[in-house]
């Protein structure tokens, strides 16, 4: 049995930052290689957890602190899942991210020297493995500080200085647009804070499996809501959307799907910290949290429409596609929950796809108003598939896990809205609200991929399929929606486990 198996999918990371950090001058160009190989490792590990908690088995790995703030660490039938499909697309971007961090090194800052370039690729893959660490703490954490701890991680060190680095436009935009991201974190971890706190003080605990204890406390509802609020930012739910676009497009390509990921993980933290232990108490923001959504989903995919910038398409569907995982765990019933969380898993594998091939049609092109490109299938085939692989998972067609993901959640939202009929209307409302991300992802494909190819791109020689550092492990996450699309029955099992209980 591999020990502290929970522990090395935090550390290992870490000591791949330090290690890559010490070698800067000497390894730096092998800096990405030793990430994906970090990555590699901890997926392993994730998949022996799995394996063992499939079986039945719930690890419990304890790391006391105090007698208040732990690093104790849970793998349960949940948080697996969870855990496993975020270090995967981890795994996937820290290959896709070699040879594009090389490209947004010379398009930033042009023909520089040999020492400024490992500067400034060591740097990012330095700060690249604090997403990992930062998905598997707010997974696997006991203990709501230190989920507070692992979220603000992702805030303050990887995405700040990413962006501020190696984003779009030029120096000033790009920090004004880091400043943005630092902000709105800042700001919705200070509402989770406050709600976390508030619940101690009625408790005397921040351990999750105590919050059980606040049920039937009249101050249970307010604690509640500054904690959905605060989660309502980090999701871009409406009115709280206007960050998402300008930072979800600015950021480089390789991060913005980490960046779904880090949104859509409050999705998990719902169901973890208040869903679970609180769900007959917190039953009143059943209609408020599905009205919301489906507002959010209809809002993000009319201005996914409206886009002719490419990276700005991928941030705006982030908006629309989020809001389905509330939209069924708002329902508040067991279908609708799990279908929410196994959406949420199938949107983070379809947006890594979506947005990294938006990044490789940059990358090729130089071109990001999609009204210049064109007939780009003849010369880019293996991209072209990439985008309908996504364009199929993020609106929910078969045989990919976007359909599964959409069948269960809808199937518990039909259910509440069965028991209560003045919803049946915004149910199906929802439902055919799909058909929008049908028509912004394979309108925009066929305007990017067929018809004739555009005179200023048919000069262009270097216009081929990327390296396939950046093509595999795309290919490689469409295969694993494939595989959840065709057969779902384990990671559903697994989710049952946990939600079942309900």
């Amino acid at each position: 049995m591999i020990p502290h198996i929970l522990l090395q999918t935090l550390i290992v990371p870490v000591i791949a930052s330090v290690i890559i950090f010490l070698t800067r001058s000497k390894m730096g160009e092998k800096a990405g290689w030793i990430a994906g190989i970090t990555h590699l490792y901890t997926t392993v590990l994730l998949c022996i957890a799995g394996i063992r908690v499939y079986g039945g088995e719930t690890i419990f790995e304890e790391y006391p602190i105090g007698a208040v703030i732990n690093f104790n660490l849970l793998a349960d039938g949940l948080s697996i899942p969870v855990a496993l499909i975020m270090n995967l697309i981890c795994l996937a971007l820290a290959f896709y991210s070699i040879h594009y961090v090389d490209h947004r090194i010379e398009a930033i800052y042009g023909e520089v020297d040999k020492k400024t370039w490992l500067m400034y690729y060591t740097r990012f893959f330095f700060l690249f493995n604090f997403f990992s660490v930062g998905f598997m703490g707010v997974s696997f954490a006991t203990n709501l500080i230190a989920m507070y701890l692992f979220m603000e991680l992702l805030t303050v060190i990887p995405l700040y200085f990413i962006m501020a680095t190696f984003g779009y436009s030029d120096f000033i935009e790009r920090y004004k647009v880091a400043l943005m991201c630092l902000f709105w974190g800042v700001a919705e971890a200070t509402f989770f804070l406050i709600g976390i706190i508030w619940g101690y003080t009625q408790i005397g605990s921040f351990e999750i499996s105590e919050l059980h204890n606040l049920a039937g406390n009249p101050l249970t509802l307010w604690i509640a809501s500054f904690i959905l609020l605060g989660l309502a930012i980090k999701l871009a739910m409406v009115p709280f959307q206007v960050w998402m676009p300008w930072v979800h497009a600015e950021h480089p390509t390789c991060i913005a799907g980490l960046l779904a990921v880090y949104a859509n993980i409050a999705a998990y933290v719902i169901v973890r910290v208040l869903v679970l232990p609180l769900h007959d108490d917190l039953k009143v923001f059943c209609i408020p949290m599905m009205v919301f959504a489906a507002i959010t989903m209809i809002y993000g995919a009319l201005l996914a429409l409206a886009q002719t910038d490419v990276k700005r398409l991928c941030a705006c569907s982030t908006i629309s596609q989020i809001s389905y995982s509330v939209f069924g765990i708002g329902a508040f019933t067991v279908l609708g929950i799990e279908g929410g969380i196994f959406y949420f898993l199938s949107h983070i594998l379809g947006k890594a796809i979506f947005f990294s091939t938006g990044g490789i049609l940059v990358y090729v092109t130089g071109i990001r108003d999609m009204r210049k490109m064109g007939g780009l299938w003849h010369r880019m085939p293996i991209t072209a598939t990439l985008w309908i692989s996504a364009s199929l998972i993020l609106s929910g067609i078969p045989p990919f896990s976007g359909f599964v993901g959409k069948w269960v959640l809808f199937t518990g939202a039909f259910q509440f809205g069965l028991e209560n009929p003045i919803m049946l209307p915004i149910v199906i409302l929802a439902v055919m609200s799909t058909i929008l991300t049908l028509v912004y992802t394979f309108l925009r494909g066929l305007q990017i991929f067929f018809g004739p190819l555009k005179p200023a791109l048919a000069n262009n020689d270097k216009i081929r399929d990327p390296p396939l550092t950046m093509t595999i492990p795309l290919l490689i996450l469409a295969v694993v929606s494939f595989i959840l699309g065709v057969y779902p029955e384990p990671i559903l099992e697994l989710l049952h486990s946990v939600i079942g209980i309900l």
